[in-house]
């Protein structure tokens, strides 16, 4: 292996040597503030560098698809499957009510995030390349600290999630071709710790990916998969209402003194169940923690934030049609015993192989959707790392290692190596020290939702533009604050005594399906 002159990707080396050396120095790229005017937007400046973007950095490639591509992937994961369980709790009215509002504020806050990617001038202002640093431009202080640890707290649960769901995938795959064979009355118990380990392998390995820029084909292949296991979801709910001849149900969801799988539900569960459903909703929105980081690799003209809004509409109208689609069939086929996870609840257990086509798509959508979660986490430990030791060899040298019949060669880092393998092995243990799907769902969902969703894109969004305190602006964007905050919390509690229950007859290590 041959060291390298350059020693550490783009993203992360313009900003060793301090905020004074700017990177256009280096390069000896010029740029020039632009004028509010849509011809700007459409063509480029000529003292913009062909290769070089107005920062310096390698020329961003983004466009409205990938950017979509990468929304979809985010969205579009292991939170769908829970949603006719959720829709179950609320009932027919509230369900789908309750989803096109969280689509509509996540839609509308994701804007307003947006426009935050920039500070100050929305085309040639100073880019924000993650979330912290657009906090730290627009609020500062304490706020950046609070937000840095409350995003990536988030991203690890995402992980953790994301791995449970996973080997639930994985384990359903087993017990459908165990059912096939022995029939539908075999035990066909496993143990999910075998299925979070080759899980945690995979991860290790397309975690070496050094760049968010270079997971966009990862990203469209699990975008593909989460559309091929949402159809087969909902196809299997109208076969099964097909079957059943009429729509399962109730107005008001699942009712006190109800028999299900789970035991009769009693008053306190009623309401424990229906705030563990917020929870539960929130989560299948949840990407604003890594928009500012896939505004980062749109190109320019036109404006990142025009293109970002135009694949926010896009991306949440896609996956909000999905959701209704496929949480009110599988309501309506399975009524008040509506699996926490459609595909694995084994409310389906024929025709096997489609199964085990829609749990094959979510291991591999996985997959996917735990890198893009996960990479703006791995950029900021190793930033901070290279600025912190910026002599280390270990930590700031990159090797080239030729790939075998490609003629290319892989920059190995060995920071990079270590650092993002001993994460997946952390996540791993304890995914599999708490392997409760839905709970750890609704509480991610919840911790999430209000900090990173709605409170610090509306505060960034009013000290940008200015907005006076007492305005009807600021006081309706307050109000909307306020409301989530109080929907959080509510959730949060729910979710929480979930687990509480879940822990009673739970032990270590021994999980079994």
């Amino acid at each position: 292996m041959l060291p390298r002159s350059r020693t550490l990707p783009s993203r992360i080396q313009d900003d060793v040597s301090g905020d004074n050396r700017d990177a256009r120095v280096y390069f000896e790229v010029q740029s020039q503030a632009k004028p509010h005017q849509d011809v700007e937007a459409i063509s480029p400046q000529p003292n913009f560098s062909k290769c070089f973007d107005d920062d310096g950095r390698l020329k961003r490639t983004g466009t409205v698809w990938t950017a979509s591509s990468h929304i979809i992937t985010a969205v579009i994961g292991s939170g769908v499957l829970s949603l006719a369980w959720a829709i179950g709790q609320l009932g027919w009215i509230a369900g789908p009510s309750v989803m096109i509002l969280f689509a509509a504020v996540i839609c509308y806050t994701s804007n307003l995030l947006s426009d935050c990617y920039r500070t100050g001038d929305p085309i040639a202002g100073k880019r924000n390349y993650t979330y912290m640093d657009a906090v730290r431009s627009n609020l500062g202080g304490t706020k950046v600290k609070v937000c840095g640890a409350i995003q990536y707290v988030n991203l690890v649960g995402v992980a953790i999630g994301y791995t449970i769901a996973a080997s639930i995938s994985m384990m359903a795959i087993k017990r459908s071709n165990c059912f096939h064979v022995h029939g539908d009355d075999a035990p066909c118990k496993m143990s999910s710790n075998m299925y979070m380990i080759i899980f945690g392998i995979t991860e290790v390995i397309f975690s070496q990916i050094p760049d968010f820029d270079q997971v966009w084909w990862l990203s469209i292949v699990a975008a593909v998969m989460s559309f091929t296991y949402s159809t087969i979801g909902l196809s299997l709910g109208v076969a099964k209402v097909a079957e059943n001849g009429k729509l399962q149900g109730s107005l008001m969801g699942v009712s006190i003194g109800a028999v299900t799988k789970a035991g009769t539900v009693t008053g306190t569960q009623k309401i424990w169940r229906n705030l563990q459903a917020l929870g539960d909703i929130a989560f299948a929105y949840s990407y604003s923690i890594i928009l500012i980081e896939i505004q980062d690799t749109l190109k320019s003209p036109p404006a990142e934030n025009k293109t970002m809004r135009k694949a926010t509409l896009l991306s949440i109208a896609v996956t909000t049609t999905f959701y209704l689609l496929c949480g009110c069939m599988g309501y309506a086929a399975f009524g008040d015993d509506a699996p926490t996870n459609l595909l694995t609840g084994f409310g389906f257990y024929n025709p096997y192989w489609i199964i085990d086509i829609a749990n094959l798509a979510i291991v591999v959508h996985l997959v996917g959707a735990y890198q893009v979660f996960c990479q703006p986490l791995f950029a900021f430990v190793e930033k901070w790392s290279a600025q912190r030791w910026a002599k280390s060899e270990f930590i700031i040298h990159d090797y080239e290692v030729p790939i075998p019949f490609t003629g290319s060669v892989y920059n190995l880092n060995l920071f990079r190596l270590v650092w993002r393998t001993a994460f997946v092995a952390i996540v791993t243990v304890i995914s599999m020290l708490l392997p409760f799907f839905n709970d750890v769902v609704g509480i991610l969902g919840a911790f999430g939702f209000w900090p990173l969703t709605v409170y610090f894109p509306v505060e960034m969004y009013i000290a940008q533009k200015k907005i006076k305190q007492g305005t009807p602006r600021w006081v309706g964007l307050q109000v909307l604050s306020f409301t989530c905050l109080v929907v959080s919390l509510a959730a949060a509690c729910g979710s929480v005594a979930g687990v509480l229950l879940d822990l009673k007859s739970y032990h270590p290590f021994k999980s079994t399906t």
